[in-house]
């Protein structure tokens, strides 16, 4: 119990008893080889998926995050090792770089038609990658990126075209701005009755109250969508019932309180807000590229869990179930196939466990 363990998650789970976690939640490799990690060279399949069900409790929750690219992956091989896809939550946040190549300067590059290049004071650019004309870059390390980290400036391509067929091909590119991710909530099936499974093993439901929407989740986005809505009548905010004692049901989004977010939405206050894990959130030295933050990974073990809860996270990464789990009142047991993260991991832990004994 409260253990993580520097091994194969298939491996560390065939050691589990049957029947003996009560929730699974995890964020495991999507398949799109990200920033070239070899970790990232596949979705989990079907045997992951299936020990993981063999070590759940009946009625016991499983919440996967996944690629918008390859969930329909994910999905297949968890729905096929036998869990009971219950639904799929969407986290919205504005802060998604896109890796798009730009059409137009391959074609002149694929062609040999230099174009002119354009050098930009590294002390002007906030995200290095916002440069490439509005096209991330598609993992690497970009000579013009060394040259700014020596030089103090940014040397690339200029933007106009050079022969006909770019001219003709100016700003197209390949992949939109990622913008939200996934996440797939099953369960495992089990006999009788929901009422009859929550009695018998404190699974199978979820925690509808203590997750509702109320006052303490709102943003400062409540407020500028407040003020500026007409339709609020006489700007009392109950007077529409905008805010109830109990707060709003929880729904299936949850967004990061950024204006792209949540102008498409409207009033954005009816969803979960969670920013995305800052520095100081992640820790000193983690260098793991994909870590969630500690709001949303403890409104999700909430969600599915009761106190006192066994939350397992087989793909542990730099530990962040764990450590929302300690923080929730749960019990936590993961497994990490990296050294290195599995040591970032184990740092986490290490400085929550001290500061919840201040």
């Amino acid at each position: 119990m409260d253990e993580i363990f520097n091994c194969d998650c298939i491996d560390g789970m065939r050691e589990l008893p049957a029947e003996s976690v009560d929730a699974i939640v995890t964020d495991p490799p999507y398949g799109l080889n990200f920033m070239g990690k070899d970790w990232d060279h596949g979705v989990p399949g079907e045997q992951f998926w299936s020990e993981a069900l063999r070590v759940a409790k009946p009625g016991a929750y499983l919440l996967s995050f996944g690629g918008t690219r390859t969930y329909h992956r994910l999905a297949c091989a968890i729905e096929d090792s036998g869990w009971e896809i219950r639904d799929c939550l969407g986290w919205l946040y504005g802060s998604g770089f896109p890796k798009s190549m730009d059409v137009s300067k391959a074609i002149d590059k694929s062609l040999g038609a230099e174009r002119s290049t354009v050098r930009i004071d590294a002390k002007k650019v906030r995200n290095p990658k916002s440069i490439n004309s509005g096209h991330g870059v598609d993992g690497g390390d970009r000579p013009w990126m060394q040259l700014a980290r020596e030089q103090g400036f940014y040397e690339k391509p200029g933007d106009i075209p050079v022969s006909e067929a770019a001219k003709k091909w100016k700003g197209w590119g390949t992949a939109l701005k990622p913008a939200w991710e996934p996440i797939i909530m099953a369960r495992k099936p089990f006999k009788g009755t929901v009422a009859a499974c929550v009695l018998a093993h404190g699974t199978g439901a979820i925690n509808i109250d203590a997750c509702r929407v109320g006052t303490e989740n709102m943003s400062s986005q409540f407020d500028r969508t407040w003020k500026q809505d007409n339709s609020f009548g006489n700007g009392k905010r109950a007077s529409r019932g905008k805010i109830v004692p109990d707060g709003r049901f929880p729904a299936n989004i949850i967004h990061d309180g950024s204006d792209e977010a949540t102008a498409p939405m409207g009033n954005a206050s009816r969803f979960f807000y969670c920013a995305k894990a800052s520095k100081k959130e992640r820790g000193e030295g983690n260098v793991h590229p994909t870590v969630k933050p500690q709001a949303l990974m403890q409104y999700l073990i909430k969600l599915v869990t009761t106190e006192g809860a066994v939350v397992l996270d087989p793909f542990l990464g730099s530990g962040s179930t764990a450590v929302a789990a300690m923080a929730t009142g749960r019990h936590y047991l993961g497994y990490e196939l990296s050294p290195e993260y599995f040591e970032i991991a184990r740092a986490r832990l290490d400085v929550a466990k001290m500061e919840d004994t201040l």
